[in-house]
């Protein structure tokens, strides 16, 4: 039997407190324990055994994206020419997407990068993805953000084989975000702009805190982190990363 007071409780606030709060049979919590967690939305229930654990979540696999760019197809003829449509090299994981043969240069204040890779296909708008260290190369300080939120992002040059685009915006640094299906998404019991808490177990344990979650029926499971996240985690593609949390709040029964 324990006794579970306020204190207990505000200490666990830095790992987060899982909800429902689970409790054995036997245990107890103050009054000040139970307003603590009432103000705070989270239930209590009390559980007896292994049957009342959580079933085991599938492992979220780890795609790693180096730097790379989406042209709209204005841009595609500009740098490679009129009527030129973009060569498949190979499929991605989300459905429908390639990387091409084609690569450009980009080029900022402070300098350059060559055989940036072009994703495609074409896309409404011009949409360039770099790491953090990247832009200290190029002399560029792109935003983190999310695909598509280009509004008061930097600018940048790109040059290919036929021509030359200057940006005016376009450059963000992506926020790392999880791709479902929407049977995945139910297995996970999120939402689509929920966030949720990815444990990288190896090596160099982390905890990414604050991962988007995207919901498409076109979408396969797939865990997007940029080259400097990946390297600092010594993640690779094809690695798996665990949830853990959702908006916030450590899930019970993921701690190992």
């Amino acid at each position: 039997m324990a006794l579970i007071t306020e204190t207990d409780l505000r200490a666990m606030l830095p790992k987060g407190i899982a909800a429902p709060f689970r409790i054995a049979p036997g245990d107890l919590l103050t009054p000040a324990a139970k307003d603590f967690l009432k103000s705070r939305g989270i239930p209590v229930v009390v559980v007896s055994g292994e049957e009342d654990r959580p079933p085991a979540l599938p492992a979220i696999p780890v795609g790693v994206s180096n730097r790379h760019i989406h042209l709209s197809p204005e841009d595609v003829e500009r740098l490679f020419g009129p009527g030129y449509r973009l060569t498949p090299m190979r499929e991605l994981s989300q459905k429908g997407q390639f990387a091409a043969e084609e690569t450009v240069t980009l080029e900022g204040p402070k300098g350059s990068i060559r055989g940036v890779r072009v994703l495609g296909p074409a896309r409404g708008r011009t949409q360039v993805e770099i790491s953090r260290t990247d832009g200290f190369a190029l002399g560029v300080h792109p935003p983190v953000r999310l695909s598509g939120r280009l509004d008061g992002t930097p600018g940048i040059t790109v040059t290919g084989p036929r021509g030359v685009v200057a940006l005016d915006s376009g450059v963000i640094i992506a926020k790392n975000h999880v791709h479902m299906s929407p049977d995945d998404a139910a297995a996970f019991q999120v939402r689509d702009g929920d966030t949720i808490m990815l444990q990288a177990d190896g090596v160099r344990p982390v905890i990414f805190a604050d991962v988007a979650v995207r919901v498409s029926p076109n979408f396969s499971l797939d865990f997007h982190i940029d080259l400097d996240e990946a390297n600092a985690a010594c993640l690779n593609t094809g690695d798996k990363v665990r949830l853990v949390g959702v908006n916030g709040v450590m899930r019970r029964g993921t701690e190992g």
